[in-house]
């Protein structure tokens, strides 16, 4: 099996392209065995786990390059009636660690009954399609294997922030819980 191994730079020379189509959860790999567009099996085998974009080549040993294409997936997309409204409903995707997607006039979610709810309750209108999932990297998840290290601020989000951070009736702490990207 042919190796895919070294992440490139947007503006790298490129060589003649393979594509590979990878949905979000297989998009954050060190190592993966793929099927490129074309049937062919290549293994992406990075020195670190990375977050893939849409877009991102890695280098073949046979000099070619392989281009990471997002899969489609079951997506909602969130609109409001104004850039304050949006901002307001990204804010509450956010405290609740929701990966998102900021496009230019909307935002992109994976498919989630309760969220879609509460967004629909703050007064934006939710979108359901099938499309490309590619969410935004966040502080603690910057792409290069560096987790979300919650021991070294534990907080109490209820306090912090004056309500329970989920739907039901815990308190969420941090280091009590996992996220995955």
């Amino acid at each position: 099996m042919i190796r895919a191994h070294t992440l490139l730079a947007a503006d790298a020379p490129s060589g003649p392209l393979v594509t590979a189509r990878l949905g979000y959860d297989d998009r954050h790999r060190r190592r993966l065995a793929v099927s490129t567009d074309g049937g062919e099996r290549v293994l992406i085998d990075l020195a670190e786990a990375t977050r893939l974009r849409d877009g991102d080549r890695i280098a073949m040993d046979d000099g070619r390059i392989l281009a990471i294409v997002a899969e489609p997936e079951d997506v909602a997309d969130i609109f409001a009636a104004d850039a304050p409204a949006l901002t307001r409903l990204a804010w509450h995707l956010g405290n609740r660690h929701t990966p998102t997607a900021v496009l230019a006039d909307r935002l992109r979610i994976r498919r989630d009954h309760v969220l879609e709810a509460m967004v629909e309750r703050l007064g934006g209108r939710v979108e359901a399609k099938l499309a490309p999932f590619d969410p935004e990297v966040g502080a603690y998840h910057d792409g290069g294997g560096h987790g979300h290290h919650h021991d070294e601020h534990e907080h109490d989000h209820a306090h912090a922030h004056g309500h329970d951070h989920h739907q039901g009736a815990h308190t969420h702490r941090h280091g009590h819980h996992d996220h995955h990207e």
